[in-house]
């Protein structure tokens, strides 16, 4: 099987648990919310395992830390006064840092083909 389709089938999964951790998170659905970060965060993890050899992996290692900042921020204001909500910015930013690589390297590939 072809990597994209692969990761496509990942994907489409993948998106299913998100949409329904954050619409459990917005009805406030606190244990199905939680118990929904599980499948969600497993799924982006066996993503970046599928990508590891591709530039791909920078973006899906973004896209895995968005959504543990956004499972950590649920999780704190279900179960907290929301005095933590802060700390979300640790996985967002490493989220933007991912993001970045994956442009530096997407162009440095694009700029190697031209050459």
């Amino acid at each position: 099987m072809e990597l994209f389709e692969k990761i496509k089938k990942f994907e489409s999964l993948h998106i299913v648990f998100w949409l329904i951790k954050d619409s459990c998170w917005m009805l406030e659905l606190r244990w199905l919310g939680i118990l929904m970060v599980i499948p969600t965060i497993t799924i982006a993890i066996i993503i970046v395992y599928i990508s590891r050899k591709t530039v791909d992996v920078f973006l899906n290692l973004a896209i895995l830390f968005w959504i543990s900042a956004n499972s950590f921020w649920m999780f704190v204001e279900f179960f907290t006064n929301g005095e933590f909500k802060l700390w979300a910015i640790v996985p967002f930013a490493l989220g933007f840092v991912f993001t970045g690589l994956y442009y530096l390297k997407y162009l440095k590939s694009k700029q190697s083909f031209k050459a």
